[in-house]
């Protein structure tokens, strides 16, 4: 379904516009909408986090992904339009593996292409959208669960073609979370008094708005 509120896994979109326009639910271009082979993709994403789960588990951590109530753990601030939902918290972990605990646990599938380039430039340079979500992660899930944000974060990378792993500690960057805080801002007071944000790029050729669901949108727009 629909959100009503802005996640926290997509600030990172260097596109305020694009992201305005996800919040405002605006209309996507013809054939812009999600295809059944994107929604098994994601369905696959969904049980090899679950397998990464017990692998890690069988590895000796203590991972906690559900609340008591069954409810994942996250954040809700700004009156509930700005929330995120994290994969999972550790609490624990055998002293070999050199991680402080209480720290975040955030799991991606990429495929073998982008895996690789993840494990050699690091999560922040070559996938700075996941680098964004576990800064702000860091920041809003402090007031819940203390400590977490003076932990680095564990990032796991599944290469979906092989079945390859990488973990990748994450220090916390609060200068990254804060400014993802105050885009989010952006976006919701420009959202609210109608002001249509900047587009990311002065050229329709841009990569970015190659693959914009709402290019046609916006190139008919004021820039």
């Amino acid at each position: 379904p629909p959100r009503d509120y802005l996640g926290a896994s997509r600030l990172g979109q260097s596109c305020e516009r694009a992201l305005q326009f996800e919040f405002a639910h605006a209309p996507k271009d013809d054939g812009q909408d999600f295809s059944g082979r994107s929604l098994r993709i994601f369905a696959i994403g969904h049980e090899l986090e679950d397998l990464a789960i017990r692998w890690l588990r069988a590895a000796g951590l203590d991972l906690v992904t559900r609340k008591r109530d069954g409810g994942q753990f996250g954040f809700s601030v700004a009156g509930g339009r700005i929330r995120g939902h994290v994969d999972g918290i550790i609490s624990e972990a055998p002293a070999a593996l050199g991680l402080r605990t209480p720290s975040l646990w955030e799991c991606k599938t990429m495929n073998a292409k982008n895996w690789r380039e993840t494990v050699a430039k690091g999560v922040t340079v070559a996938k700075p959208v996941y680098a964004a979500q576990i800064a702000l992660y860091q920041a809003y899930m402090e007031a819940s669960v203390p400590g977490i944000s003076a932990n680095p974060a564990l990032f796991t990378a599944i290469n979906k073609d092989t079945a390859e792993l990488h973990h990748e500690l994450v220090p916390f960057d609060a200068e990254l979370a804060q400014r993802m805080s105050d885009r989010a801002v952006r976006i919701l007071r420009a959202t609210d008094t109608g002001e249509l944000l900047p587009r990311v790029a002065r050229n329709r050729d841009f990569f970015e708005c190659r693959f914009c669901p709402w290019a046609e949108r916006c190139w008919g727009l004021p820039g």
